[in-house]
């Protein structure tokens, strides 16, 4: 069996994947959730092969709930919003339903799925690269133990390489992102954040001073007291964004 969860805050729409899903025996529905934090729970308790995925819910978006898997399942976007197509196969979706879909196209899908699905014998998996979407968003959502903390990227005082993290901080404190440094940099505004080293990104609201540190380097100083390394490069692009 494959098995399958829906999430879609539309008991309308849930209720036609699942009708449509009928004419296929080979599909089980684990569940049907109507926001991104019920489909977190459901995904990861029931480790599911697909999933009929609204982008537009209440609390988190498609998208952001996707942030916080490790590994996605494969995806089905199932929504009323033109506009996310082009992210969505960016993001190796399975396909892309338009609602009001009709059956014929559901079947299209199901069959692109299924094509996948019987070549490798399993899904190919949505890549965990998703949470990296280039994106001029406000907001980041993280995983906190068992909790969930959506930051408005506006708090941020530094962000921090490492390994294959990103340490976010804040004045109340500080928050691990699985995300690679040269893509959050491309998400984030770069009149209001700049790479000063390649282990720090800045908020540049937060500079209250920059001095030399050593030969072809600076330190520069932010508000809540911190002190971070600038490099060449860095204190060039420093200058750059503020005219100096």
């Amino acid at each position: 069996m494959i098995r399958t969860i829906i999430i879609d805050d539309e008991p309308l729409a849930a209720g036609i994947v699942q009708e449509f899903l009928a004419d296929f025996p080979q599909f089980e529905v684990l569940g049907v959730c109507q926001d991104g934090f019920q489909g977190l729970k459901a995904i990861q308790e029931h480790k599911p092969d697909l999933i009929f995925l609204d982008v537009q819910m209440p609390k988190i978006t498609g998208f952001e709930m996707l942030e916080l898997l490790d590994t996605p399942p494969a995806v089905i976007f199932t929504t009323a919003f033109d506009q996310f197509a082009l992210k969505a196969f960016d993001a190796k979706a399975m396909d892309y339903l338009l609602k009001p879909f009709s059956q014929t196209r559901f079947k299209q899908a199901i069959e692109r799925f299924l094509n996948s699905w019987g070549k490798a014998q399993e899904t190919e998996r949505v890549d965990s690269g998703l949470s990296q979407l280039a994106e001029k968003s406000n907001r980041l959502v993280v995983r906190v133990k068992n909790d969930i903390k959506i930051i408005s990227i506006h708090e941020v005082n530094y962000f921090e390489a490492e390994d294959d993290y990103v340490i976010i901080h804040t004045p109340g404190g500080k928050y691990l992102k699985k995300m690679t440094m040269k893509t959050l940099e491309e998400s984030l505004d770069p009149a209001k954040f700049a790479r000063v080293h390649r282990s720090y990104i800045i908020n540049l609201n937060g500079i209250t001073g920059i001095e030399p540190y050593e030969r072809d380097s600076y330190l520069v100083k932010l508000r809540a007291g911190e002190q971070i390394p600038v490099s060449k490069a860095g204190y060039a692009r420093i200058r750059k964004v503020l005219g100096l």
